[in-house]
C-alpha cells in the first residue's frame, strides 16, 4: 500500500510561482504513473499533469508552458513546478499514483493512490 503526503501549497499573486512536492511512503515499483490533479469549487476534478517510470510527461492544455512535473525516484517524490499562476488555478491539488504506465493519464479511475490534497489559491 502506498501512501501519499503533498505539501508547497499556499497563497500567491497572480503571476508567481509555487512547487507542490508528494512523498510516497512505500518504494514505487518498477513501473507506475504519478500524476497530478486539480480540484475547483464546483468543478469536476481534473488531471494537470502525470510522468511515468521512464520519465515521459503529459501535461495538461490549460496548464501547458507554465506547469513542469517532475520526480526524484531515490526519494520517492513527485514534484509540480507551477510558474506563472492564473487566478483559475486556484484549486485543491492531489498527487495519485498507480502500477503501470500513463495509458490514461488524466483518467483518475486509472490511479489508485491518492494523497490528501494541498490547497493553492491564487489572487
Amino acid at each position: 500500500h502506498v501512501q501519499l503526503v503533498e505539501s508547497g501549497g499556499g497563497s500567491v499573486q497572480a503571476g508567481g510561482s509555487l512547487r507542490l512536492s508528494c512523498l510516497a511512503s512505500n518504494s514505487l515499483p518498477n513501473n507506475y504513473c504519478m500524476g497530478w490533479f486539480r480540484q475547483a469549487p464546483g468543478k469536476e476534478r481534473e488531471g494537470v499533469a502525470a510522468i511515468d517510470s521512464s520519465g515521459k510527461t503529459a501535461v495538461a492544455d490549460s496548464v501547458k508552458g507554465r506547469f513542469a512535473i517532475s520526480r526524484d525516484a531515490a526519494e520517492n517524490t513527485l514534484y509540480l513546478q507551477m510558474d506563472g499562476l492564473k487566478p483559475e488555478d486556484t484549486a485543491m491539488y492531489y498527487c495519485a499514483a498507480s502500477p503501470g504506465y500513463c495509458y490514461r493519464p488524466f483518467l483518475e479511475y486509472d490511479y489508485n493512490y491518492w494523497g490528501q490534497g494541498t490547497q493553492v489559491t491564487v489572487s
